[in-house]
């Protein structure tokens, strides 16, 4: 079985050994220096320069079978290394790219450092803030020795190899202190000129020129150098690279990734305007998920029926997740319109209709969910000026008909077919034993690298807010446990985690709290009466009781009882409290529910009678 080598010691690097662990299977990482702070699971790590012949002897040695090019933009002699390597063993690469934002208006740029220098010379600054790092010391050459220069670096053991071996004066470092942010920097010292690299957004590359930007600084910037060889995949993020792994190396998942109703629905919407637009067609297109990453998506077939009309078409891909839309056909039809501006959505045949509250959607409305119709709007909307233009985009499912009974839309009061969903644009295959083994492994991971506190949650909805409530927690600390709350519980006692904590969201939290440790709608449904009994027991009066009884989804309690310090959440709680609590003996657990816009209800297990409400 071959392995993946990593070349990172960046930002990029961490995020591919996060997505290489999710196989539970042994990869490699490698880095230049040793100030990079990771640890590994199923990785072994590597230190040390890899020139061509030793990467290459690497490769073949430990049958490496996908190269992923990690490595900093900058790092023109590591990318011709890849190459060689790559050519050498005939292997295939994924450039794990960076986004790089525009180069700001106004701003002076140069291809290269020497030129650079020039232009330092030329424009001669007073004072040159430098933030380019330490290994810009030696291209500057005697230039700090003439100018006042000042240079921020990181506080690493190789920063202070490099300033031992340079005339460069210590009384001008700045070590990077990650409580100062950049625009205070800039307000002490006050430069006459900013030194940049194109180093994109990972390296907060925006961030300096928005502070620069706002002081009045002029910015010079180093225009990022071409990768200097064509990888077999270039990739933008952890799924772009889950998925590029995947196919090159069909071996190394034990599962594979799909993508939602809703990102199939705006790739072809993207398909369709992007011909509108431009008189042609396109074989994939770019889709940009809620997490913000860009995905490239294939789009089967594209029709331009006027100049205000064109329809595309793409096939929904599921992955290894059991889901009866799996290959299913979506189109998007896009119509330019001076009607309006902005966007309106349409369902055509086989998208449902709403018939019942509760879904978020007005009835009468298509079953096109917020989620996807903020991407499709999102993704036009980078095309397009929408507050002078209008489009009216039509998703159409031709077997969704045929479908929706397979679905969960009946109960619903979802008719006429299914619905466009997504959350993050990504579907992960909750509901397989596979999917429990690789919950096991993330938890493995959890309690070998960070230690005894583990936060456990649905999906990437709600471990984005638990994260923000927990900062200080690394990315290790949270795992998914999708619908398998009984399992992930007992697996964590098993790994003798000392602290839990379940973060829940109400259509879950209501069959857990009913003792319903399998959440998934297939297995476990909402339990009307026995909500009511909850809302009885908090003190509800029969007409808000009522009300419960009319819910189509358990998130409409939410709009029955805003009050987070309401007893019918405490009791709800304190039931899923009840239910869990006897998995984990021994244990502290704490629990926490999460609304549908991220606030947060405690139960905090060493006080039972301390309620947070943020």
């Amino acid at each position: 079985m071959g392995k993946i080598l990593i070349i990172g010691g960046t930002t990029e690097g961490r995020a591919a050994v996060e997505v290489c662990e999710e196989a539970g299977k042994p990869f490699l990482y490698s880095t230049l220096g040793t100030s990079q702070e990771i640890a590994l699971h199923h990785g072994t790590r590597l230190e040390g320069p890899l020139d061509a012949d030793a990467m290459t002897s690497l490769c073949r040695r430990e049958e490496v079978s996908v190269l992923v090019d990690a490595a900093h933009p900058f790092a023109t002699i590591v990318h011709r290394n890849v190459a060689k390597a790559a050519s050498e063993v005939a292997l295939p690469t994924v450039r794990y790219e960076r986004a790089f934002p525009p180069l700001p208006e106004g701003a002076l740029s140069v291809s290269s450092f020497p030129e650079a220098m020039k232009e330092l010379e030329r424009l001669a600054p007073r004072r040159l803030l430098a933030l380019t790092g330490v290994k810009s010391i030696a291209a500057m050459g005697d230039y700090p020795l003439r100018h006042e220069v000042w240079l921020r670096v990181m506080p690493i053991p190789e920063t202070e190899r490099i300033i031992s071996e340079s005339d460069f004066p210590r009384n001008r470092l700045i070590y990077y202190d990650r409580e100062q942010d950049d625009r205070a920097l800039m307000e002490r010292l006050r430069p006459d000129l900013l030194l940049l690299k194109e180093s994109g957004e990972s390296s907060g590359f925006e961030e300096k020129v928005k502070a620069a930007t706002a002081l009045g600084i002029p910015i010079l910037v180093i225009r990022r150098p071409t990768l200097g060889y064509r990888p077999t995949e270039t990739v933008l993020g952890p799924v772009g690279l889950r998925r590029a792994l995947e196919r090159l190396d069909p071996d190394f998942f034990p599962l594979r990734i799909g993508f939602t109703t809703g990102t199939t629905a705006t790739a072809a919407t993207t398909a369709a305007l992007l011909a509108l637009l431009n008189d042609e067609t396109y074989a994939e297109v770019p889709v940009r998920l809620l997490t913000g990453e860009e995905i490239r998506f294939p789009i089967s077939e594209t029709c331009i029926e006027s100049e205000e009309c064109a329809t595309a078409t793409a096939i929904k891909y599921s992955g290894d997740d059991p889901d009866v839309t799996s290959g299913t056909t979506i189109l998007s039809t896009v119509r330019l319109t001076d009607s309006h501006t902005g966007v309106t959505f349409y369902g055509g045949k086989g998208v449902g209709r709403i018939t019942l509250p509760g879904i978020g959607l007005p009835i009468g409305d298509p079953a096109i969910n917020p989620g996807p119709r903020q991407m499709m709007t999102e993704a036009v909307g980078r095309l397009v000026d929408l507050s002078r233009v209008g489009i009216d985009i039509t998703i159409t499912v031709p077997e969704g008909e045929t479908l929706a009974p397979h679905t969960f839309n009946p109960r619903l009061g979802v008719v006429d077919g299914i619905s466009i969903l997504g959350t993050t644009g990504v579907l992960r295959p909750f509901s397989t034993e596979a999917w429990v083994d690789s919950i096991r492994r993330e938890m493995g991971v959890s309690r070998s690298v960070f230690g005894e506190h583990l936060v456990i949650n649905s999906g990437g909805k709600s471990e984005r807010w638990l994260r923000a409530h927990f900062p200080d927690l690394p990315p290790n600390a949270f795992v998914q446990y999708g619908n398998f709350i009984g399992r992930c519980l007992e697996m964590a006692r098993s790994m003798d985690f000392a602290h839990i904590t379940l973060g829940i969201m109400i259509g879950k939290a209501v069959k857990l709290a009913e003792g319903q440790l399998d959440t998934h709608s297939k297995k476990s449904v909402m339990s009307k009466p026995f909500i009511r009994s909850l809302g009885r027991e908090s003190g509800l009066d029969e007409a808000t009781l009522d009300r419960i009884d009319g819910i189509t989804m358990a998130g409409e309690i939410w709009e029955i009882l805003p009050d987070h310090a309401h007893p019918f959440y405490h009791i709800l709680l304190d039931r899923c409290y009840a239910v869990c609590k006897p998995l984990v003996p021994g244990i502290r657990l704490d629990l926490i529910l999460i609304d549908k816009e991220g606030g947060l209800i405690e139960r905090n297990a060493e006080d039972k009678n301390k309620r947070n409400h943020v």
